[in-house]
């Protein structure tokens, strides 16, 4: 861990003297790269040199200690041995939560997906409420939601619905949401009373720009039809819906909220690209999956991760074995707590790497 700060210090010291660089001032291209690297270990810098300062202090007061000293003062100088030993051991936890790497996407915008699984009506419902909990988490966090597509049921809720959250730090609180939902409740259209068994499929997708995936125009169909479903006079009288197909892997996305058919051609090709993204992201987690598999990470996409019980009024996660009983304030937004959670969780897992 010590090698690694050293080398982490030695380039901050290159980066300073590199950004004050008039040449490279000139670059604004160049420089903007140097200067977003140099804020980015300035913590782990600013916490090593604090940590160096706190064990140089250490290794004064231990020599204090072999010289000839009297009584009241020697026990004074114990004191602060064991304070300072407390404080390199928490100074040491600080810097091995800093080491461990940081996912690039986690200051990133999120193409969220919520799709009914089984469980007919009741699952298209569940996913209904999934959404709202989303959104409702989002205004708290003060993020802006855009809809992006949705194919309502008929009978309240969504067959499917996706959607953007523009936030920083969105995708480093909602990663861990990723996989199947279970909901345990008595359907609104069961006369009997009986409890229900559904699910729901949530997937949560990193915005990408245009430098991070590229696509070739050629490998895209563009489809364009009627709209269906609710949305206004013109939505059902114009071919304002768009279909994407991409060839080499017959991946589909087809968007009709908006009016316009650009606008939905433009909101087809960013979920795409999301996807497409994320579809490279998993080939590259598959090469490290031991790994993977220790941590909380996105988690498989078909695993059940989290179960809403209402008869009992509680959210269970399975990946960490934690269960709040407060299912309706979770359900209106509040899911701070778990989200925290599994970060903790995750970054505990991590720490376990970190030389």
């Amino acid at each position: 861990m010590l090698d690694k700060l050293k080398f982490i210090e030695a380039r901050y010291e290159e980066l300073s003297t590199k950004i004050s660089d008039p040449e490279i001032i000139n670059n604004i291209s160049e420089w903007q790269k140097y200067v977003k690297e140099h804020a980015e270990i300035e913590p782990v810098v600013l916490k090593y040199k604090e940590y160096n300062e706190a064990t140089n202090q250490l290794e004064e007061s231990k020599e204090m200690l072999k010289e000839k000293l009297d009584d009241d003062f020697k026990e004074l100088v114990k004191m602060e041995v064991d304070e300072l030993t407390a404080k390199c051991d928490e100074l040491t936890e600080e810097l091995k939560k800093l080491l461990i790497p940081k996912d690039p996407n986690d200051d990133r915008n999120v193409i969220v997906e919520i799709r009914a699984g089984a469980g007919g009506d009741e699952a298209g419902i569940f996913a209904g409420d999934l959404f709202r909990m989303y959104t409702m988490y989002a205004e708290k966090q003060r993020w802006k939601v855009e809809m992006m597509n949705s194919n309502d049921q008929g009978v309240g809720g969504f067959k499917e619905v996706i959607f953007m959250i523009n936030g920083k730090g969105a995708y480093s609180k909602l990663k861990y949401e990723s996989g199947v939902h279970r909901v345990q409740r008595v359907p609104a259209t069961e006369s009997s009373g009986r409890i229900h068994t559904s699910t729901a499929t949530v997937a949560v997708l990193p915005e990408v720009d245009d430098i991070d995936i590229d696509i070739n125009p050629a490998d895209v169909r563009v489809d364009v039809y009627r709209s269906s479903g609710n949305g206004g006079q013109s939505v059902n009288t114009t071919d304002s819906a768009v279909r994407l197909t991409y060839i080499p892997t017959g991946m589909v996305v087809a968007c009709q909220d908006e009016k316009s058919q650009l606008k939905n051609k433009e909101k087809a090709f960013r979920i795409l690209k999301a996807r497409l993204y994320d579809q490279m992201m998993e080939e590259q987690n598959a090469e490290i999956a031991e790994a993977r598999r220790s941590q909380v990470g996105t988690g498989d996409r078909s695993a059940k991760i989290r179960t809403y019980n209402f008869p009992q009024g509680r959210i269970t996660d399975h990946r960490i074995n934690l269960t709040v009983y407060k299912l309706d304030a979770f359900l209106d937004g509040d899911i701070n707590e778990m989200i925290e959670a599994l970060i903790t969780s995750d970054q505990a897992e991590k720490l376990k790497h970190v030389d």
